[in-house]
């Protein structure tokens, strides 16, 4: 290609026939024509290169770009899968946990209802207190009291003793009297069958008087008295 379209140093290219002069004007314009074209031609295959550099640089710039993309891309999927993978685990636990909580949940409305009870056994209590405090406070009152009430004790005690002692020595007198009455009572019967015997005696024709508190009778045996004394020893 180097030894195509050689030109001598007049412009003529070799081997040509001669032109005329207008004719080597024309072709001269021609040329200077080529050669702008060339170079305007030149001049846009060093912008396309540029350009072309530029893109390339670009693209290995984007490509660059699109590696850390793929890599930030993949660790941040690595790391949303991790975290689903802890979200996953930390739901089973909590599901876990939530049906291990259902006992303390029952724990919880019984200690719930416990309390409640306590409140009320406690304010029942306090009120207990407060009517124990009031007893307190009366029986310290009564036990200042105390001295006079013994004192008072102590008299009646005296005086129950010689009640005692009065009532033995009654019980006594009242032993004395009743041995008395009833041997009164005795001498009482046995005078009245005494009474009753001397009736009979003396309603009978047999029995004669024989002095004072002397009686005799008459014996079929003979003439004789027996006097009533001795017949009572006899």
């Amino acid at each position: 290609m180097a030894g195509r379209n050689r030109y001598p140093s007049d412009g003529r290219p070799c081997g040509a026939h001669v032109m005329p002069p207008h004719h080597d004007n024309m072709l001269e314009e021609e040329l200077e024509m080529q050669h702008h074209e060339i170079g305007r031609l030149l001049g846009e295959n060093r912008r396309l290169v540029e350009d072309r550099i530029g893109l390339q640089q670009e693209l290995s710039g984007a490509r660059e770009e699109f590696r850390r993309m793929n890599i930030a891309i993949t660790e941040i999927q690595k790391e949303n899968e991790m975290h689903s993978r802890q979200l996953i685990e930390s739901g089973l636990k909590l599901e876990a946990d939530i049906r291990a909580t259902e006992p303390l949940k029952k724990e919880a409305v019984q200690l719930h209802d416990e309390v409640k009870w306590l409140n009320s056994v406690t304010r029942d209590l306090y009120g207990q207190i407060q009517t124990l405090t009031k007893d307190l406070a009366e029986l310290q009152a009564a036990n200042n009291q105390l001295p006079a009430l013994r004192k008072e004790l102590d008299e009646l005690h005296k005086k129950l003793r010689h009640a005692r002692d009065a009532i033995g020595y009654e019980k006594k007198g009242n032993t004395e009297l009743l041995d008395q009455k009833h041997a009164m009572e005795k001498n009482l019967a046995s005078m009245a069958r005494e009474v009753e015997t001397l009736r009979a005696e003396l309603s009978n024709p047999d029995i004669r008087s024989w002095g004072p508190g002397m009686y005799y009778v008459i014996s079929s045996n003979g003439p004789f008295s027996t006097p009533r004394a001795e017949l009572e020893k006899s």
